[in-house]
């Protein structure tokens, strides 16, 4: 492993969805740029980190501009009434890409396993929990919209986190929902078209 084109696909292997061909075609494709082009992304990975910050209300990754929260989450042009629960940080770039949604988010950070015992350590449900009793509390919350994706796991996520929810909401006003039907099964938000997204949007339960 001291090659270094192995070592550079090995590490490509662990990006999500990306295979061993896939991952030896980026090597290639590195290969043949020239060096101004590698110094560029070598530098932009560097500062990832350093120029990136967490929401500490949505969980959303954003670049750090020294507000205290993300942009979605400190503009006042959001609809605060509505609160959408994503799996990850691309799920909301594909909602905001289709326009149909003005409310507020929260990155619940993946799905539920069906045969997982250890839940909190996986998911951010106690965090979940805490933003929807404050929103509350604060009066602005009726609806909590479930977006995860339409396979076994974000089906048990669903499931799961309406009945950690149950209690809190049975005698708010806000409502708990899914999104509808408009997207197939086994489909991703992350790779749903903004048409697909404006459907299930519309006809969320």
């Amino acid at each position: 492993m001291n090659d270094s084109i192995e070592q550079l696909a090995a590490l490509f292997r662990e990006f999500p969805g990306i295979g061993e061909r896939q991952a030896r075609r980026f090597v290639y494709f590195l290969l043949n740029r020239d060096k101004a082009y590698l110094t560029s992304l070598t530098n932009a990975i560097s500062e990832l980190k350093n120029k990136s910050r967490q929401c500490s209300l949505c969980f959303r990754f954003y670049t750090d501009d020294g507000h205290e929260f993300c942009d979605i989450c400190g503009s006042s042009k959001r609809n605060k009434a509505l609160l959408m629960v994503v799996e990850k940080d691309a799920d909301i770039t594909s909602v905001e890409r289709s326009g149909a949604y003005k409310g507020l988010y929260f990155v619940f950070g993946g799905t539920v396993p069906i045969v997982e015992k250890d839940t909190e350590r996986l998911v951010r449900i106690r965090e979940l929990i805490t933003r929807i009793t404050q929103e509350l509390t604060a009066g602005t919350l009726t609806e909590i919209i479930l977006a995860f994706s339409l396979t076994a796991s974000g089906d048990h996520t669903d499931v799961y986190v309406r009945k950690e929810l149950y209690t809190l909401t049975e005698n708010t006003p806000a409502r708990i929902s899914s999104l509808g039907r408009g997207l197939s099964t086994g489909t991703e938000l992350e790779y749903s078209d903004s048409e697909t997204l404006k459907n299930a949007l519309q006809n969320r339960h």
